[in-house]
Order: structure tokens, then C-alpha cells, then sequence
């Protein structure tokens, strides 16, 4: 494993509430999206060595760890999120050889890097799938089984297990006739649910992170890994289940219950986490895990990434990107500030004495924030409210992910048709709400997936104002998988690098506040004006050293509310600025007239 070429905080500063403080305490993640970053070889698909070949890249932004969305071999349904074999590359990104080749250009660079372990679910080609067919078969009990309802025909709507509804649309049930079974699947129907219940199947998957962990691989991201442990009654039920002692929720209106309640944070997840802290990472150094983490609170994270307890490092929580919509993602409202600082707060005060935040706004699942909350209509506002938005993230205490493209300001793709989509929760969704259940019409279903649709994240990355945005040749014989953002042009890498004024050059600015002043990375947070609806304001305090942040989250001009206000009623000069989206003289100004411009954001030294 790779060294970190930063300095580390200090112990005598706490971090986590690890001795001695973890080399991530001040580090900066970049997920890479692999098949939409950079292609090599002209078959539309990002590959293993298009991501070696923007190593220098990544290394100016600053940032200290890849985080790679899987590039393990996968037939591909949900993009490599269905795994069929943990130990070998997909052919559509490259080969083990390719990963070795990465890992040691990364290291070379003072970069490390973490994959993406998905082990809640396989794909349902993966051998261990295809042997648990066999009820005699050593890996029959490796998945979630079950028989059909009684007094139904096996396979016929309505025989299965319980009702609940898979995330992606339909049942989660899939009917398989050479078991005679149905199998659990959350996700997709080619993502069986593994059975963590059997030791077997913990053993495996620690084997397997260990071959990882020896082969020069820095930590791990992990999938949905808080759905490992499900709900069952005494007799290994699970709700809903005929003869269960357990009650399923009601059905919703799609016709089907959520399963998540029961398969969120279950009653055995500290205990696998646990035992997975012990097998695989103990007696090992400078390694990261983060856990993603759907029905996770944020009293929860601190139990789970505080290090007495060894579990994760961090975990990603979702209130903060789940709560702007009426019921379901794809009826999305308009951002409420004070809501969302609400959400924020609960998350910092919650790891104040121990535990960890991670820090993000977007990710391969998640739409363009500059669009979702920022304002993408016209050049200026979507660099000013670019760069706001990632300034309120990176102020916050805890580690900050950039997901790939997000340092340039990239936006949503605005596809105005269903066949420009390639994402199948997409796709489902509009088949499941439009033309089975009929709860949304199409042009709301569509205006819908144009907001929140994953896609949005996953077009390719904006290199050059070239054919197919430097991602692929411009003369390439295939076209990329999904279709370069028009917008292209005029927002790319080239055109950002160099300009000062740039959103790529603020996020380098952001990135190397937090590598040097161990106050942006662990000091104390405290949030001013809660109900005010268009400035975020909090302080940050360390020892004597303190410093206000406020945020004009909209595109008007606002007054600066009035905490914020009494604490620069002395004056501020441009020295005090630490960091402003417009220059330091502007900040002066704003804040003297207690104003703050469209999209203003400023830290000041107190």
C-alpha cells in the first residue's frame, strides 16, 4: 500500500477519535466512474487504462484517493454492480495485469486506491449463484430461498414469498425452475441477495477482500452493505412470509411493500462488520473503508465509525439526498435550506465526540448537484453556483468525495427522450409508474428522470471540446455508450485547467485548504441561522483559530442573516478571507453592507 504524501493532523488534534489520528483525516476522495472516464481503445466503454493515463490529472486536482465503481468481470445489467466473479477484470475494462499497472502508477504518485466491493448481492451468473440451484449442492444455502406461497402455483403472480417490491420495480422475488424456488433480490433480478447468515459466505468474501487487500488495493467502498442482515422471526421468517411471526408493511402504490425496513441495519450488522474489521483488516496499515449505507441514522454512523467499536472508517448517509422530493425520487421539490441544515447538523453533532462524516453531494447514483440545487441556466451561474456548492460541502467536517467531473462544474445531460437512457432503475421505474401501475404520467415520469435519473451522473467525462468530449477518439469507429453532454464545448478539462477563475482550479484551492489546515479537516462545527432559507452559515473552531462560512445558496442577491452578521460587525478586511467564489475585495464589500451576491460564498478568519 501506497504512503500518503500530506502531512498528517497532529494526535494531539481529534480526529475520529483514533491514536494516532488515521492518514485519512485530511484526505480528499475522487470516485472514478471507469466505463464513462476515459477510453482507450475505441469501444465507447471507459477501461482500466484510460484512468492510468489521467493519473497526472487527478494528482494536480490534489485529491489522495480512487475510488473505482466496479471493473470486476459482470454481464453488465446494473454496470458491474452485478458481479460474476470477484477475482478477475471485466474484458470491457481490461485486465488484472491493467489493474497491477494502475495500482503501481497510482502509488508512484502518492495516490491510493479503493474499489468497490459489492457483497450484498452477486449476479445470478456468478458459479456460487448457478450451484445454489442445487438444494444438494454445498452452496444451496448461499442465497435467500424460499418456496412458493401455500396453495399457489409455483411461479404464477401471487406465489411469492411475501410482497415485497424490489428497488428497481416488480418483485423481489424471481422464480427459478430448476430449484423450484423464488430467491431475493433488492436490486435487479440478476443481483440474488447473498445469505450472510452462513459463515461460509462470510468466509468467502473475506478471502476474497484479503486477495484484494495483498494485491496492492488501498481499502474498499462498500456497496449497500448495510442490507447484509435482514429481519426473520425465531424460526428464520422473514416478514410477511406464510407462518411468519413477523408483520410485512402494507403494500404501496406501485403493489407492492418496502422491504427496506427490514433489511436495513439489521440485527446482526455490527456483528458482521465487526468480524469483517477483524478477518480482513487487522494487522494491515493505511487502508480506507466506506460503507454505503441506506437506513443508516446519523446516531447509527457514530456507533459504527467510531473506532473503539471497529467497524467501518465512514459511512455514506442518505437524508440529505433522499428528502427533496413528494414521496418518491422521481417527483423531485426544490431544495429547503433550512431542512437541509437541518439533516447536515444532525450529521455533524452526531460524530462531534467520536466517529466520522463522509462528505458528498454526488455520486454515479446521483444527479448533477449544479443542477439539482445550483443553477446551470446560463455560464455564470452555473460556475458561481458550482462553485458555492462545493465550498459549503468542503467546509464541513469530515472527508469530502468529488465525483468525477463535478470539479468542472458538469451538468445534468437534459435528454429529453426515454430510448437516450441506458440506466435500468430508470427504465423500470417509467415501466412500472407509467404503463403497469399507472401512478405517474409520462411527461411527469419523464421530467422526473430528467431531475433525478443516474444517467445524468454517468455520461462521459468532459476532457476537450472535441467529437466525443476527449473521452473516446474523435474519429473512434463506435460511438461511447451513452451520449457526451453537448454542453461539452464549453465545459471540459482543457478549457478549466489553466483559468484561475475556473471551477476546476477552486476545487484545487478547496482541496488544499483542507491538506494544510488541519481546522477545515477536523475542527469543531456549529450551524448559525437554521431558518434562514438562502444563506448556510456555520463556524468551524479550533483551539483559538476560528472561521465563519456563509453560503448564498440561491441566485439573488440576500441579506446576511443575523448571527452571521454580529460576528464580522467589526469589519473584515481581505487578509481575513481565507476563500471566496468572487475575490477577496468583493467579499470585503458584501460583508460590510451585510449583503451577499447571487451564489456568494465566503470563509473569513474571526
Amino acid at each position: 500500500m501506497t504512503t500518503t504524501q500530506r502531512t498528517i493532523i497532529p494526535d494531539s488534534i481529534r480526529t475520529n477519535g483514533a491514536t494516532p489520528n488515521p492518514w485519512w483525516s485530511n484526505a480528499v476522495v475522487y470516485q472514478i466512474y471507469p466505463r464513462s472516464f476515459q477510453d482507450t481503445n475505441g469501444d465507447g466503454f471507459g477501461d482500466l487504462k484510460g484512468i492510468t493515463s489521467r493519473l497526472d490529472y487527478l494528482a494536480d486536482l490534489g485529491v489522495d484517493v480512487l475510488w473505482l465503481s466496479p471493473v470486476y468481470k459482470s454481464p453488465q445489467d446494473d454496470n458491474g454492480y452485478d458481479i460474476s466473479d470477484y477475482q478477475d477484470i471485466d474484458p470491457l475494462f481490461g485486465t488484472l495485469e491493467d489493474m497491477d499497472e494502475l495500482l503501481a502508477e497510482a502509488h508512484k504518485r502518492g495516490l491510493k486506491i479503493v474499489m468497490d466491493l459489492v457483497v450484498n448481492h452477486t449476479s445470478d451468473e456468478h458459479d456460487w449463484f448457478k450451484a445454489s440451484k442445487d438444494k444438494n449442492d454445498p452452496h444451496a444455502d448461499w442465497y435467500w430461498w424460499r418456496p412458493a406461497r401455500p396453495g399457489h402455483e409455483p411461479g404464477t403472480p401471487g406465489a411469492e414469498p411475501n410482497q415485497w417490491g424490489s428497488y428497481f420495480g416488480g418483485s423481489a422475488w424471481e422464480y427459478s425452475p430448476e430449484r423450484g424456488e423464488y430467491y431475493l433480490h433488492q436490486f435487479s433480478k440478476k443481483q440474488p441477495d447473498l445469505n450472510w447468515e452462513n459463515p461460509a459466505v462470510r468466509r468467502a468474501v473475506y478471502d476474497m477482500m484479503n486477495w484484494w487487500l495483498d494485491r496492492g488495493v488501498d481499502g474498499f467502498r462498500m456497496d449497500v452493505i448495510t442490507l447484509i442482515s435482514k429481519r426473520t422471526d425465531a424460526n428464520g421468517k422473514l416478514p410477511g412470509e406464510a407462518g411468519s411471526e413477523l408483520e410485512d408493511l402494507p403494500v404501496g402504490e406501485e403493489g407492492y411493500s418496502n422491504p427496506n425496513p427490514f433489511c436495513a441495519d439489521g440485527p446482526r450488522q455490527d456483528e458482521f462488520l465487526a468480524e469483517m474489521r477483524r478477518e480482513v483488516f487487522e494487522g494491515r496499515d493505511g487502508f480506507l473503508t466506506v460503507g454505503e449505507a441506506p437506513g443508516i441514522t446519523a446516531e447509527r454512523n457514530e456507533h459504527i465509525t467510531n473506532p473503539v467499536n471497529g467497524e467501518l472508517d465512514m459511512l455514506f448517509l442518505f437524508e440529505h439526498v433522499d428528502f427533496d422530493c413528494e414521496g418518491v425520487k422521481w417527483k423531485p421539490l426544490p431544495l429547503d435550506l433550512p431542512g437541509f441544515k437541518r439533516i447536515m447538523a444532525g450529521y455533524q453533532t452526531a460524530v462531534a465526540n467520536a466517529g466520522w462524516a463522509s462528505l458528498f453531494t454526488g455520486n454515479h447514483d446521483q444527479p448533477r448537484v449544479v443542477s439539482r440545487w445550483g443553477d446551470d441556466s446560463d455560464e455564470e451561474n452555473r460556475v458561481r453556483s458550482a462553485k458555492a456548492l462545493g465550498l459549503m460541502l468542503h467546509l464541513h467536517r469530515g472527508t469530502p468525495y468529488v465525483y468525477q467531473g463535478e470539479e468542472l462544474g458538469m451538468t445534468n445531460a437534459h435528454f429529453t427522450r426515454l430510448d437516450q437512457y441506458r440506466d435500468l432503475e430508470s427504465l423500470n421505474a417509467y415501466r412500472q409508474r407509467v404503463e403497469e401501475a399507472k401512478v405517474q404520467t409520462a411527461e411527469s415520469m419523464m421530467a422526473g428522470i430528467a431531475a433525478r435519473g443516474r444517467d445524468n451522473s454517468r455520461t462521459p467525462m468532459q476532457w476537450d471540446a472535441s467529437a466525443y468530449a476527449g473521452f473516446t477518439a474523435p474519429d473512434a469507429a463506435t460511438e461511447p455508450w451513452i451520449s457526451v453532454n453537448p454542453n461539452h464545448a464549453e465545459i471540459n478539462a482543457a478549457s478549466e485547467f489553466d483559468d484561475p477563475d475556473s471551477v476546476y482550479s477552486f476545487y484545487k484551492s478547496l482541496i488544499a485548504l483542507r491538506h494544510e489546515r488541519a481546522l477545515i479537516a477536523a475542527g469543531d462545527w456549529h450551524l448559525l441561522d437554521a431558518d434562514d432559507e438562502h444563506v448556510y452559515a456555520f463556524t468551524r473552531t479550533l483551539g483559538t483559530e476560528k472561521l465563519l462560512v456563509v453560503v448564498n445558496m440561491s441566485g439573488r442577491t440576500v441579506d446576511l442573516p443575523r448571527e452571521s452578521a454580529e460576528l464580522v460587525a467589526g469589519g473584515v478586511t481581505e487578509p481575513d478571507v481565507v476563500i471566496s467564489t468572487y475575490d477577496a475585495s468583493h467579499a470585503v464589500v458584501s460583508l460590510a453592507n451585510r449583503e451577499l451576491d447571487p451564489w456568494e460564498a465566503v470563509v473569513v478568519q474571526l
